[in-house]
């Protein structure tokens, strides 16, 4: 597996974005590969020789499927920040990550109650998911050493707010909700997308200030 080039001294929100892509599409086709071949005996080196890890293909090599097991669960992810948080290493709970965990759990039991199946509304359930856990990687630890890498995940997170708030206006125009909970939906995705705008007008702030011969953000 080739890794991608890293740019000199400290990586923009650019560099961060480009290689989270990479990593988002190789992550992807393990997946699609895992779920291929999780029968066959011989798994491990078939998916090593699928995805290009020629490396990984002898005695000692098949330790990377060790370490690729961590990506087989978004919830996964999601649950070994939560449990730093529990621990107290260092996560700090944003106002952000509260309003969106609580965003989620709002959603899963207003489409419970309105027995909504929509695909629409199994996308707001999902983007509300993945707008919960790219806040959660984007805000975790006390200090931000990586700006780009905050900014990157803080983008991601917005796109999911964006896609969100698309997918509730989606289910109330198929299968309208009770009058006063559309705009209370609305509501709630708004303030965290507006939240978002604004702390990542914060850290590129910070990134210039940091950085003044860079002209990024």
């Amino acid at each position: 597996m080739a890794d991608l080039p890293e740019p000199e001294g400290a990586w923009d929100e650019y560099a961060w974005e480009k290689f989270l892509k990479e990593q988002e599409r190789r992550t992807g086709k393990y997946m699609e590969l895992l779920e291929r071949y999780i029968d066959d005996p011989n798994r491990d080196q078939i998916i090593a020789q699928e995805m290009g890890w020629y490396h990984l293909l002898d005695r000692d090599g098949l330790l990377w499927a060790e370490d690729m097991d961590s990506l087989s669960s978004h919830q996964e992810e999601l649950g070994e920040i939560e449990q730093g948080a529990e621990a107290g290493d260092g996560y700090r709970h944003h106002p952000l990550c509260s309003a969106a965990s609580e965003l989620a759990v709002w959603v899963d039991r207003l489409l419970e109650r309105e027995k909504k199946t929509l695909p629409c509304a199994v996308k707001l359930t999902s983007q509300v998911a993945v707008l919960e856990a790219k806040l959660a990687l984007a805000l975790a630890g006390d200090e931000v050493d990586e700006i780009g890498m905050t900014l990157a995940y803080l983008k991601r997170a917005l796109r999911a707010a964006n896609q969100a708030l698309e997918a509730g206006i989606q289910s109330n125009q198929q299968c309208p909700f009770p009058p006063e909970t559309a705009p209370e939906l609305e509501r709630r995705i708004f303030q965290i997308r507006d939240g978002i705008v604004e702390l990542m007008g914060v850290y590129r702030a910070e990134w210039r200030r940091r950085h003044p011969k860079d002209r990024t953000g």
